[in-house]
């Protein structure tokens, strides 16, 4: 047993002692900073908006502890051009010396610098073009086509190429931002001040007083226009889309906040807005504190995605206020949030959708370890091991959320009930709210809390759950709302195998009218689930004839505007080996960015047609985000 783990069992320390770290929260292998010896206190960024030259010019500023005596700083920077580095005001050396791989060129400072006593560190710099958080958009790839743009995605590790700094979760500190614009600038804080300058550039200062880490830091410029979606809350996006975003998140948003506040404690930052970014958008939303940055492909009319926001939302909680201290421990970011998020739709629309979004959420996470191939070996256990100098977004997949969110259901359910749970959700959060942590902390603080139901807590299989790759057990889930879907999909299969001369008679469009968008999802992915099963094969005569039927009965899905119907119909499509839609499914990949379906989307178009994947890909590479580029890259063997 370990004096820094006092309430784990015996039995669960049998599982874990070969695992833990010396100390918690485990040491970041992915960042190359000094961080454990210096405390940062307060950090200042003042940048110049340049859409010319496509850079960020300015500097960062922090306000520093040492917790140790040391003759070196060492700050992460990737990309960066370093101008000048000074202390207390006072200009100092530096060198940048190179590595190799994936963690960026460390930033070294000499000085002699003694515990406890305080200095302000201050580094003139500069962007560069090959920095990776950074996404300049020229007029023509955004929805008004006529002003430039600029977002950031600083998750996992691209903060180091927006500003120096310790680009690691376990280092948190309240922000200031000061950001010199010729067009509106949105922040990861609140807006304090908007001054007017010379040549129509406007000063906006912003600031956050809840100590965030690097990956949190982002920043938006282009022709932003907002509107209310919610008493604390607003939308911003490109004003010819405003009032269809506006229309698809003012009925639900204020709703998911209360309802988390309910199930954890009182929302922390004050404002919660949203922006609409362009296509190129990685993700489907990125949880910056004060305002989320989402994909456009949550906006499809019928209001089936913005799960989405109650999502990013209940990050707020999990991830912002309670932090991973690395991204090898990255599902108490994901899981926590993915289990909040289906307890906020169980509040608002009962427990069958909970179960249903977790049925959906199980076979994403099927497909997903599954297109892993080899590394799933490595990237499908719970827990990480990125000690090896790996880049974090590698080891990116639906594994953190999904495995994440089922270990967390696991508990509640072994513990008996939602309400037997719940009171560890307030504790959990509050005790480590503003703290960063590892998977070691999160066990003693369930078995302290739980102190009377260790032997309860035990018959859990921690080994399978935090360390073996693949799917864990799979939980009982109800499936009321899946069975119609299953239902429908299992017809299909019948009729094609042993009657397939039915296959026009028996279905019409009435089997799908009244099915939610998340229903059709359920159903194609349940279709495709069958292939390869007891010899089935959509790629057969009989399969291929039941596709040109289906398209012909089930219009809706050749006519939808909703990108996860439109993914999962394309999927079905290129399984059976319908060549006509191949360059359909290359044409839909020029305008979505969103990797979820970005990155599966040319896996499929590269299993069908090579070429036509890898000139797809040339045509629209540099549509996409620094980071999706990079991923489909190694998908398509291209590096």
């Amino acid at each position: 047993m370990s004096a820094n783990y006092p309430n784990i069992s015996p039995k669960l320390w049998s599982i874990i002692a070969p695992h833990v770290p010396q100390s918690s929260p485990e040491q970041d292998p992915s960042t190359l900073s000094s961080y454990l010896k210096f405390k940062v206190e307060k950090s200042i960024l003042d940048l110049k908006v340049k859409f010319t030259d496509k850079i960020l010019d300015g500097s960062v500023t922090y306000i520093i502890k040492p917790l140790v005596d040391t003759k070196e700083l060492v700050l992460d920077t990737a990309h960066l051009k370093i101008k000048n580095v000074t202390i207390n005001g006072t200009i100092q050396s530096f060198e940048l010396k190179p590595s190799n791989g994936p963690l960026g060129v460390p930033l070294y400072v000499n000085y002699d610098f003694k515990a406890d006593e305080g200095f302000k560190l201050e580094i003139s710099y500069e962007t560069t073009k090959k920095g990776t958080a950074l996404q300049w958009l020229e007029p023509p790839q955004t929805d008004g086509k006529k002003l430039p743009y600029l977002f950031s995605q600083c998750e996992a590790i691209h903060a180091r190429s927006f500003f120096p700094c310790f680009d690691t979760p376990s280092v948190k500190s309240p922000f200031e931002f000061n950001i010199q614009s010729s067009l509106p600038v949105l922040m990861s804080g609140l807006l304090s001040k908007k001054t007017p300058l010379e040549n129509g550039i406007t000063l906006y200062n912003f600031y956050q007083p809840v100590p965030i880490p690097s990956y949190l830091c982002s920043i938006a410029s282009g022709d932003l226009k907002d509107a209310p979606i919610g008493p604390r809350s607003r939308v911003w996006t490109e004003p010819s889309f405003l009032e269809a975003c506006q229309n698809e998140f003012k009925d639900d948003t204020e709703n998911f906040i209360k309802t988390a506040e309910s199930l954890v404690f009182e929302y922390e930052w004050k404002d919660y807005d949203v922006l609409v970014l362009p296509q190129s958008m990685p993700f489907g939303g990125m949880e910056h504190p004060n305002c989320t940055f989402a994909t456009p492909t949550l906006i499809s009319g019928d209001k089936e995605n913005v799960d989405v926001i109650a999502h990013e939302l209940s990050h707020s909680w999990a991830g912002n206020l309670v932090t991973n201290g690395s991204f090898e421990h990255f599902w108490l970011n994901e899981g926590w949030t993915v289990y909040l998020e289906r307890r906020i739709l169980e509040r608002l629309h009962g427990e069958k959708h909970r179960h249903f979004s977790s049925i959906i959420g199980w076979t994403d996470l099927e497909n997903s370890i599954a297109a892993m191939g080899s590394t799933a070996s490595r990237y499908s256990k719970l827990v990480l091991n990125l000690k090896h100098g790996d880049d974090p977004d590698d080891s990116f997949s639906t594994v953190p959320y999904e495995k994440g969110f089922n270990l967390l259901f696991h508990i509640e359910q072994t513990l008996g009930s939602k309400e037997a749970f719940d009171p560890f959700i307030k504790h959990y959060f509050e005790k480590f709210k503003y703290k960063s942590l590892d998977t070691y902390q999160f066990l003693d603080t369930l078995y302290e809390f739980y102190s009377d139901k260790k032997d309860l807590l035990d018959t859990i299989d921690w080994e399978t759950w935090l360390y073996a790759p693949g799917l864990p057990p799979k939980p009982d889930f109800d499936t009321t709302l899946a069975d119609e879907c299953f239902s429908l999909a299992g017809r299909w299969i019948k009729v094609i195998s042993n009657a397939p001369d039915s296959l026009e008679s028996d279905f019409s469009p009435s089997d799908i009218e009244n099915f939610t968008s998340n229903q059709n999802g359920v159903f194609l992915d349940k279709l495709v689930s069958y292939q390869n099963q007891d010899g089935f094969d959509w790629s057969s005569k009989n399969g291929q004839k039941a596709i040109r039927i289906m398209k012909k009965k089930y219009t809706k899905y050749e006519n939808s505007s909703n990108a996860e119907v439109i993914f999962r119909w394309f999927r079905l499509l290129l399984t059976a080996q319908i060549q006509s839609e191949y360059q359909k499914l290359a044409d839909w990949l020029g305008t979505v960015g969103r990797m979820k379906f970005v990155r599966p989307g040319y896996v499929l178009l590269n299993e069908a047609d090579r070429e036509l994947a890898i000139a797809t890909f040339k045509k629209y590479e540099q549509s996409y985000h620094p980071i999706c580029k990079a991923m489909v890259m190694k998908d398509l063997g291209l590096n």
